[in-house]
């Protein structure tokens, strides 16, 4: 490996739709975990395909990952390249699990806290910190992490993180692709067999969450290798309505098919649309706080979700109130998210970057 410099350390620049639409993702992901809970029946839900925001941010990460690292990745070393890895993605999964505890030990309608050991309660903190699948909380539906539900994704991107270190990377595109067609066989089985692609969060469904990280992160991987890029003008906003979507497809009798064709073909598809368009300067700053935002907001969600959700069950508020909380809801985890970007995440991530540049120097 050759000395590294602190140039090569530099992220690329972004694509800035690209990121426009994983905060759009983000946004979903919170407003369909908070209608889940309202309709417990997903046919009933809106936004009831919500969930497949997550196989979107699997493929987007593949192709971004290839984008970033493809060129460099033999030069920094497999090593260098988990630092960036964790340096990016570690200080929320940590947050999202104090913040997961706060609200488990101090939640005002629920009291099943008292239920667990404090021995219990040490190792789910201490699992979820250090991202160790430890599905354990029945009250919870076996979550792979019961403080924080959404860290169950974050498990297979680093999943995928050391795969792309020690075998992705090297692949040719005959070879990925390949891979990419036999992962697309298993998550149309896991489909087909369930009658959904929900799976991956809890202890029952470990492995689905391998097949969809599977296939979309290797699609992602693929479409940049082949330089898969459509050029068109349909932009942020006409890219974002096209995701939408797909998060508010209604269910149909054959549910099963309807959402893998938009994992296998869709979502990669609007991932090669969204390198490719052009992006109005009005909208530049919307889609840099969008994606800078999404990661913030999908790691520390989650903990409102479950208070909101016992509030519901002891409460039962009419639909008018229910508009109003998830509506303002929304908008106050947003601006949280926005307010732990600023004063937490990226006084974190610079800290430990330039800490690490100046061993370089």
């Amino acid at each position: 490996m050759e000395k590294l410099s602190p140039q090569l350390l530099q992220t690329k620049q972004h694509f800035d739709v690209l990121d426009g639409l994983r905060g759009i993702a983000a946004l979903a992901i919170v407003v369909f975990h908070f209608m889940e809970w309202i309709y417990t029946d997903p046919t009933q839900n809106f936004i009831g395909h919500g969930f497949l925001a997550v196989d979107f941010f699997f493929c987007l990460s593949g192709f971004v990952i290839a984008y970033a690292y493809d060129q460099r990745i033999k030069k920094m070393g497999s090593m260098e390249f988990f630092k960036s890895r964790l340096i990016r993605l570690h200080p929320l999964v940590i947050l999202g699990a104090v913040l997961g505890l706060i609200a488990f030990l101090m939640d005002p309608f629920e009291n099943t806290v008292a239920t667990y050991s404090t021995g219990k309660i040490f190792l789910l903190f201490l699992y979820s910190i250090l991202l160790i699948p430890f599905p354990a909380m029945e009250d919870r539906a076996f979550n792979l992490f019961g403080l924080n539900a959404p860290s169950w994704s974050l498990f297979w991107e680093y999943i995928a993180n050391i795969a792309y270190a020690f075998i992705l990377c090297k692949l040719n595109r005959r070879y990925l692709l390949l891979l990419t067609c036999l992962a697309a066989i298993l998550l149309g089985w896991i489909s087909y067999r369930t009658g959904n692609l929900l799976g991956g969060w809890n202890g029952d469904t470990f492995w689905h969450g391998g097949a969809r990280l599977a296939y979309s992160f290797s699609a992602g991987l693929l479409i940049y290798r082949s330089n898969w890029i459509i050029k068109n003008r349909l932009g942020f906003v006409g890219l974002s309505l096209l995701l939408i979507l797909a998060f508010i497809m209604p269910h149909f009798t054959w549910n099963w098919v309807a959402e893998a064709l938009v994992v296998l073909f869709y979502f990669p598809l609007l991932v090669a649309l969204g390198a490719g368009t052009a992006l109005s300067a009005k909208w530049k700053g919307i889609c840099v706080f969008a994606g800078k935002i999404s990661y913030p907001l999908y790691m520390t969600h989650y903990a409102a979700i479950w208070i909101f959700g016992h509030y519901l069950i002891t409460n039962k508020p009419d639909s008018t109130t229910l508009t109003y909380i998830v509506i303002v809801g929304t908008i106050l985890l947003v601006a949280l998210a926005y307010l732990v970007m600023k004063l937490y995440d990226l006084p974190i991530r610079k800290y430990l970057t330039e800490r690490r540049q100046k061993k370089l120097e």
